[in-house]
Protein backbone atom coordinates (compact mmCIF):
# COMPACT_ATOMS: atom_id res chain seq x y z
CA UNK A 1 0.00 0.00 0.00
CA UNK A 2 2.78 2.43 0.95
CA UNK A 3 4.67 1.61 -2.25
CA UNK A 4 1.51 2.28 -4.27
CA UNK A 5 0.98 5.62 -2.54
CA UNK A 6 4.52 6.72 -3.29
CA UNK A 7 4.25 5.62 -6.90
CA UNK A 8 1.04 7.55 -7.48
CA UNK A 9 1.59 10.30 -4.92
CA UNK A 10 0.82 13.22 -7.23
CA UNK A 11 -2.49 11.65 -8.26
CA UNK A 12 -3.24 10.96 -4.59
CA UNK A 13 -2.66 14.62 -3.70
CA UNK A 14 -4.80 15.92 -6.54
CA UNK A 15 -7.54 13.46 -5.60
CA UNK A 16 -7.32 14.59 -1.98
CA UNK A 17 -7.64 18.23 -3.03
CA UNK A 18 -10.66 17.39 -5.15
CA UNK A 19 -12.23 15.42 -2.31
CA UNK A 20 -11.61 18.22 0.16
CA UNK A 21 -13.05 20.79 -2.20
CA UNK A 22 -16.13 18.68 -2.85
CA UNK A 23 -16.61 18.16 0.86
CA UNK A 24 -16.32 21.89 1.58
CA UNK A 25 -18.84 22.81 -1.11
CA UNK A 26 -21.33 19.94 -0.89
CA UNK A 27 -21.23 19.48 2.88
CA UNK A 28 -20.78 22.96 4.38
CA UNK A 29 -21.51 21.62 7.86
CA UNK A 30 -18.11 19.91 7.77
CA UNK A 31 -16.21 23.17 7.19
CA UNK A 32 -15.77 24.02 10.92
CA UNK A 33 -14.41 20.51 11.53
CA UNK A 34 -12.03 20.77 8.58
CA UNK A 35 -10.93 24.21 9.72
CA UNK A 36 -10.16 22.86 13.20
CA UNK A 37 -8.03 20.10 11.65
CA UNK A 38 -5.81 22.48 9.64
CA UNK A 39 -3.46 23.43 12.48
CA UNK A 40 -2.82 19.94 13.91
CA UNK A 41 -2.43 18.40 10.46
CA UNK A 42 0.13 21.07 9.55
CA UNK A 43 2.08 20.45 12.74
CA UNK A 44 2.21 16.69 12.12
CA UNK A 45 3.12 17.16 8.45
CA UNK A 46 5.91 19.61 9.28
CA UNK A 47 7.17 17.29 12.03
CA UNK A 48 7.40 14.47 9.48
CA UNK A 49 9.10 16.80 7.01
CA UNK A 50 11.64 18.12 9.49
CA UNK A 51 12.26 14.60 10.72
CA UNK A 52 13.69 13.86 7.27
CA UNK A 53 16.04 16.86 7.47
CA UNK A 54 19.59 15.57 8.04
CA UNK A 55 20.44 17.98 10.87
CA UNK A 56 23.92 16.52 11.15
CA UNK A 57 24.57 17.30 7.47
CA UNK A 58 23.64 20.98 7.65
CA UNK A 59 27.23 22.05 8.29
CA UNK A 60 28.38 20.10 5.24
CA UNK A 61 25.61 21.68 3.16
CA UNK A 62 26.71 25.15 4.24
CA UNK A 63 30.21 24.34 3.03
CA UNK A 64 28.75 23.50 -0.40
CA UNK A 65 29.13 27.16 -1.26
CA UNK A 66 27.99 27.12 -4.88
CA UNK A 67 24.74 25.25 -4.27
CA UNK A 68 23.92 27.30 -1.20
CA UNK A 69 24.70 30.53 -3.03
CA UNK A 70 22.54 29.51 -5.99
CA UNK A 71 19.55 28.72 -3.77
CA UNK A 72 19.92 31.88 -1.66
CA UNK A 73 20.48 34.24 -4.60
CA UNK A 74 17.52 32.78 -6.46
CA UNK A 75 15.09 32.85 -3.53
CA UNK A 76 16.13 36.03 -1.77
CA UNK A 77 17.39 38.26 -4.59
CA UNK A 78 16.01 37.36 -8.02
CA UNK A 79 12.63 35.95 -7.02
CA UNK A 80 11.77 39.02 -4.87
CA UNK A 81 12.65 41.32 -7.79
CA UNK A 82 10.47 39.20 -10.10
CA UNK A 83 7.61 39.14 -7.60
CA UNK A 84 7.83 42.90 -7.07
CA UNK A 85 7.53 43.49 -10.82
CA UNK A 86 4.51 41.19 -11.18
CA UNK A 87 2.82 42.48 -8.03
CA UNK A 88 2.55 45.98 -9.47
CA UNK A 89 -0.47 44.78 -11.46
CA UNK A 90 -2.42 44.35 -8.21
CA UNK A 91 -0.66 47.01 -6.13
CA UNK A 92 -3.88 49.05 -6.04
CA UNK A 93 -5.49 46.42 -3.78
CA UNK A 94 -3.52 46.09 -0.54
CA UNK A 95 -5.38 42.97 0.61
CA UNK A 96 -4.69 41.00 -2.57
CA UNK A 97 -1.16 42.38 -2.61
CA UNK A 98 -0.53 41.19 0.95
CA UNK A 99 -1.68 37.66 0.11
CA UNK A 100 0.38 37.48 -3.06
CA UNK A 101 3.53 38.77 -1.38
CA UNK A 102 3.15 36.52 1.66
CA UNK A 103 3.07 33.37 -0.43
CA UNK A 104 5.37 34.22 -3.35
CA UNK A 105 8.20 35.62 -1.24
CA UNK A 106 8.54 32.48 0.90
CA UNK A 107 10.38 29.46 -0.56
CA UNK A 108 8.90 26.07 0.24
CA UNK A 109 10.54 23.89 2.89
CA UNK A 110 8.24 20.85 2.85
CA UNK A 111 6.72 19.23 -0.24
CA UNK A 112 9.35 20.82 -2.49
CA UNK A 113 11.55 17.94 -1.33
CA UNK A 114 9.09 15.43 -2.72
CA UNK A 115 8.73 17.25 -6.05
CA UNK A 116 12.51 17.50 -6.36
CA UNK A 117 12.93 13.78 -5.76
CA UNK A 118 10.23 12.84 -8.29
CA UNK A 119 11.91 15.03 -10.91
CA UNK A 120 15.30 13.38 -10.35
CA UNK A 121 16.75 16.34 -8.44
CA UNK A 122 19.12 16.36 -5.49
CA UNK A 123 16.49 16.18 -2.74
CA UNK A 124 18.91 15.39 0.15
CA UNK A 125 20.98 18.48 -0.60
CA UNK A 126 17.86 20.64 -0.65
CA UNK A 127 16.70 19.05 2.59
CA UNK A 128 19.95 20.06 4.25
CA UNK A 129 19.55 23.75 3.37
CA UNK A 130 15.83 23.89 4.22
CA UNK A 131 16.42 25.27 7.73
CA UNK A 132 18.48 28.08 6.24
CA UNK A 133 15.72 28.86 3.74
CA UNK A 134 13.22 28.89 6.59
CA UNK A 135 15.28 31.26 8.71
CA UNK A 136 16.06 33.48 5.73
CA UNK A 137 12.43 34.00 4.81
CA UNK A 138 11.41 34.70 8.37
CA UNK A 139 14.10 37.37 8.66
CA UNK A 140 13.54 38.98 5.25
CA UNK A 141 9.77 38.77 4.81
CA UNK A 142 9.04 41.86 6.98
CA UNK A 143 11.65 43.81 4.99
CA UNK A 144 10.12 42.77 1.67
CA UNK A 145 6.59 43.53 2.84
CA UNK A 146 7.53 47.01 4.02
CA UNK A 147 9.26 47.84 0.75
CA UNK A 148 6.78 46.23 -1.66
CA UNK A 149 3.47 46.81 0.13
CA UNK A 150 4.25 49.84 2.27
CA UNK A 151 4.22 50.46 6.01
CA UNK A 152 0.41 50.33 6.10
CA UNK A 153 0.31 46.62 5.27
CA UNK A 154 3.17 45.82 7.61
CA UNK A 155 1.48 47.81 10.38
CA UNK A 156 -1.70 45.75 9.92
CA UNK A 157 0.22 42.61 10.77
CA UNK A 158 0.07 41.77 14.45
CA UNK A 159 3.49 40.47 15.47
CA UNK A 160 2.01 38.50 18.37
CA UNK A 161 0.01 35.96 16.36
CA UNK A 162 2.88 35.66 13.90
CA UNK A 163 5.22 34.81 16.78
CA UNK A 164 2.73 32.22 18.08
CA UNK A 165 2.35 30.73 14.60
CA UNK A 166 6.13 30.57 14.26
CA UNK A 167 6.44 28.75 17.59
CA UNK A 168 3.60 26.32 16.85
CA UNK A 169 4.26 25.56 13.19
CA UNK A 170 8.04 25.87 13.03
CA UNK A 171 9.77 25.72 16.41
CA UNK A 172 7.59 22.96 17.90
CA UNK A 173 7.81 20.41 15.04
CA UNK A 174 11.44 21.30 14.35
CA UNK A 175 12.40 20.76 17.99
CA UNK A 176 10.45 17.50 18.20
CA UNK A 177 12.12 16.29 15.01
CA UNK A 178 15.61 17.10 16.31
CA UNK A 179 14.93 15.37 19.63
CA UNK A 180 13.49 12.33 17.86
CA UNK A 181 16.55 12.07 15.61
CA UNK A 182 18.83 12.22 18.63
CA UNK A 183 16.79 9.65 20.54
CA UNK A 184 16.74 7.31 17.52
CA UNK A 185 20.43 6.64 18.05
CA UNK A 186 19.57 4.62 21.18
CA UNK A 187 15.81 4.04 21.33
CA UNK A 188 13.88 1.63 19.12
CA UNK A 189 10.68 3.58 19.74
CA UNK A 190 12.22 6.73 18.26
CA UNK A 191 13.47 4.79 15.25
CA UNK A 192 9.96 3.40 14.81
CA UNK A 193 8.60 6.95 14.83
CA UNK A 194 11.10 7.90 12.10
CA UNK A 195 10.07 4.93 9.94
CA UNK A 196 6.37 5.59 10.50
CA UNK A 197 6.58 9.28 9.66
CA UNK A 198 8.62 8.57 6.54
CA UNK A 199 6.11 6.00 5.35
CA UNK A 200 3.20 8.31 6.16
CA UNK A 201 4.44 11.39 4.25
CA UNK A 202 2.20 10.90 1.22
CA UNK A 203 -1.06 10.29 3.14
CA UNK A 204 -0.15 13.05 5.62
CA UNK A 205 0.28 15.60 2.84
CA UNK A 206 -2.88 14.33 1.13
CA UNK A 207 -4.88 14.71 4.35
CA UNK A 208 -3.43 18.18 5.00
CA UNK A 209 -4.26 19.36 1.47
CA UNK A 210 -7.77 17.93 1.76
CA UNK A 211 -8.58 19.73 5.02
CA UNK A 212 -7.02 23.01 3.85
CA UNK A 213 -8.91 23.03 0.56
CA UNK A 214 -12.10 21.84 2.25
CA UNK A 215 -11.88 24.58 4.87
CA UNK A 216 -11.13 27.36 2.37
CA UNK A 217 -12.82 26.37 -0.91
CA UNK A 218 -16.08 28.10 -0.06
CA UNK A 219 -14.19 31.34 0.53
CA UNK A 220 -12.55 30.93 -2.87
CA UNK A 221 -15.92 30.31 -4.51
CA UNK A 222 -17.53 33.30 -2.79
CA UNK A 223 -14.65 35.56 -3.84
CA UNK A 224 -14.16 34.23 -7.33
CA UNK A 225 -13.81 37.70 -8.89
CA UNK A 226 -10.95 38.62 -6.59
CA UNK A 227 -9.40 35.18 -7.10
CA UNK A 228 -9.46 35.61 -10.86
CA UNK A 229 -7.51 38.84 -10.42
CA UNK A 230 -4.53 37.06 -8.89
CA UNK A 231 -4.58 33.93 -11.06
CA UNK A 232 -2.51 35.53 -13.89
CA UNK A 233 0.15 36.54 -11.36
CA UNK A 234 0.47 33.00 -10.03
CA UNK A 235 0.52 31.48 -13.52
CA UNK A 236 3.19 33.96 -14.62
CA UNK A 237 5.24 33.01 -11.57
CA UNK A 238 5.05 29.31 -12.49
CA UNK A 239 6.41 30.19 -15.94
CA UNK A 240 9.09 32.69 -14.93
CA UNK A 241 10.48 31.16 -11.73
CA UNK A 242 11.73 27.90 -13.34
CA UNK A 243 13.51 29.90 -16.06
CA UNK A 244 15.22 32.01 -13.41
CA UNK A 245 16.16 28.82 -11.59
CA UNK A 246 17.75 27.32 -14.69
CA UNK A 247 19.67 30.54 -15.31
CA UNK A 248 20.99 30.67 -11.74
CA UNK A 249 21.91 26.97 -11.74
CA UNK A 250 23.98 27.45 -14.89
CA UNK A 251 25.67 30.59 -13.57
CA UNK A 252 26.71 28.72 -10.43
CA UNK A 253 27.81 25.64 -12.36
CA UNK A 254 25.41 23.11 -10.84
CA UNK A 255 25.20 19.55 -12.11
CA UNK A 256 21.88 18.23 -13.40
CA UNK A 257 20.53 16.92 -10.11
CA UNK A 258 21.51 20.05 -8.20
CA UNK A 259 20.13 22.29 -10.96
CA UNK A 260 16.75 20.59 -10.76
CA UNK A 261 16.76 21.11 -6.99
CA UNK A 262 17.52 24.81 -7.49
CA UNK A 263 14.65 25.15 -9.98
CA UNK A 264 12.08 23.54 -7.69
CA UNK A 265 13.33 25.53 -4.71
CA UNK A 266 12.70 28.77 -6.57
CA UNK A 267 9.35 27.68 -8.00
CA UNK A 268 7.59 25.95 -5.09
CA UNK A 269 6.27 28.31 -2.43
CA UNK A 270 5.68 27.89 1.29
CA UNK A 271 1.89 28.05 1.24
CA UNK A 272 1.32 25.39 3.92
CA UNK A 273 3.38 27.40 6.41
CA UNK A 274 2.22 30.84 5.25
CA UNK A 275 -1.49 29.99 5.40
CA UNK A 276 -1.71 29.92 9.21
CA UNK A 277 0.19 33.19 9.26
CA UNK A 278 -2.27 34.71 6.77
CA UNK A 279 -5.13 33.51 8.95
CA UNK A 280 -3.79 35.66 11.81
CA UNK A 281 -4.26 38.87 9.82
CA UNK A 282 -7.04 41.32 10.84
CA UNK A 283 -10.56 40.91 9.45
CA UNK A 284 -9.87 43.66 6.91
CA UNK A 285 -7.39 41.23 5.29
CA UNK A 286 -9.84 38.33 5.18
CA UNK A 287 -9.12 37.71 1.49
CA UNK A 288 -5.40 37.14 2.07
CA UNK A 289 -5.82 33.46 3.12
CA UNK A 290 -8.04 32.94 0.06
CA UNK A 291 -5.22 34.26 -2.11
CA UNK A 292 -2.79 31.84 -0.46
CA UNK A 293 -5.15 28.88 -1.01
CA UNK A 294 -5.58 29.93 -4.64
CA UNK A 295 -1.81 29.88 -5.10
CA UNK A 296 -1.68 26.39 -3.60
CA UNK A 297 -4.28 25.12 -6.06
CA UNK A 298 -2.51 26.65 -9.07
CA UNK A 299 0.92 25.54 -7.92
CA UNK A 300 -0.02 21.90 -7.37
CA UNK A 301 -1.69 21.73 -10.76
CA UNK A 302 1.36 23.40 -12.32
CA UNK A 303 3.66 20.88 -10.67
CA UNK A 304 2.12 18.10 -12.74
CA UNK A 305 3.47 19.87 -15.81
CA UNK A 306 6.81 20.96 -14.31
CA UNK A 307 7.61 17.43 -13.16
CA UNK A 308 7.73 16.53 -16.84
CA UNK A 309 9.09 19.79 -18.28
CA UNK A 310 12.04 20.39 -15.93
CA UNK A 311 13.74 17.01 -16.62
CA UNK A 312 13.47 17.77 -20.34
CA UNK A 313 14.96 21.25 -19.93
CA UNK A 314 17.69 19.83 -17.68
CA UNK A 315 18.29 16.33 -19.11
CA UNK A 316 20.21 13.82 -17.07
CA UNK A 317 19.19 11.10 -14.62
CA UNK A 318 15.70 9.69 -15.11
CA UNK A 319 12.96 11.18 -13.02
CA UNK A 320 11.03 8.96 -10.63
CA UNK A 321 7.93 7.44 -12.15
CA UNK A 322 4.72 9.06 -10.97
Amino acid sequence: MIAWLHRWQLSVWIGAMAAGGACGILAPATVPVLDALVAPSLVVLLFATFLAVPFGAIARAVRDGRFLAAVLVLNFVLIPVFVFAMSRFIAHDQVLLAGVLLVLLTPCIDYVIVFTRIAGGDAPRLLAVSPLLMLGQLALLPVYLRFMAGPEVLAAIDVGPFAVAFLVFIVLPLTLAALTQRAAVRLKAARAVERTMDAAMVPLLAFTLAVIIGAQIESVRMNVIAVLTVVPVFVAFLVGAPLLGILVARIFGQDTRAARAVVFSGTTRNSLVVLPLALTLPDSFALAPVVVVTQTLIELVGMTALLRIVPRLLPGPAAARL
